[in-house]
């Protein structure tokens, strides 16, 4: 399927849930989680849930299968604790949670992250993937790099995403005979 069959399903559009891990911020402080709802709404979605826990796995884990069980939630996008410090516990949490994984989401945010950071992308372990149909990002904290993870990788392929897990189940099952 070439790039232009992909994305005739661009007018998909997607209700999205935003946690922020970080043991500082606040809804007043948190820059990054407010790009995040930013480009997701300025793209059509709709943001139905945002919060904040902090760099705790049990927390990260709660609201995460919040969001995973809530049906109004199709795709999920985190910012934060990606990173290689003790606390930094997000990768561990979602990858767990993942059916499926995006190998190619973690590959290609790092080579883009290369292009404008150089070698220290390396200790980016952002991370994509499935969860019980639902797409999940996690991306590091900063606001350059979810400018990059939203602008050059989840908004474009977002409704192509969705439309790939929900084909299935909009069409009913025909009984044969």
């Amino acid at each position: 399927m070439g790039q232009s069959d992909c994305h005739r399903h661009s007018d998909l559009k997607a209700h999205v849930s935003i946690l922020t891990i970080s043991d500082t911020r606040t809804i007043d402080t948190d820059e990054s989680g407010r790009l995040i709802r930013e480009k997701l709404e300025s793209a059509g979605h709709t943001v139905v849930d945002y919060r904040i826990t902090t760099d705790d796995t049990e927390a990260i884990r709660e609201v995460l299968v919040h969001f995973l069980d809530d049906a109004s939630t199709d795709a999920i996008v985190t910012n934060g604790g990606t990173g290689i410090s003790p606390r930094d516990q997000t990768v561990e949490v979602v990858s767990r949670l993942l059916d499926k994984t995006l190998d190619g989401f973690g590959e290609l945010f790092r080579f883009l992250s290369y292009e404008e950071i150089g070698s220290s992308a390396m200790m980016s372990r952002a991370i994509g993937g499935i969860a019980r149909g639902k797409p999940v990002f996690a991306l590091p904290g900063s606001k350059a790099a979810v400018r990059l993870g939203m602008e050059r990788l989840i908004l474009p392929e977002l409704p192509h995403l969705l439309y790939e897990l929900q084909k299935h189940a909009a069409r009913p099952h025909k009984p044969h005979g």
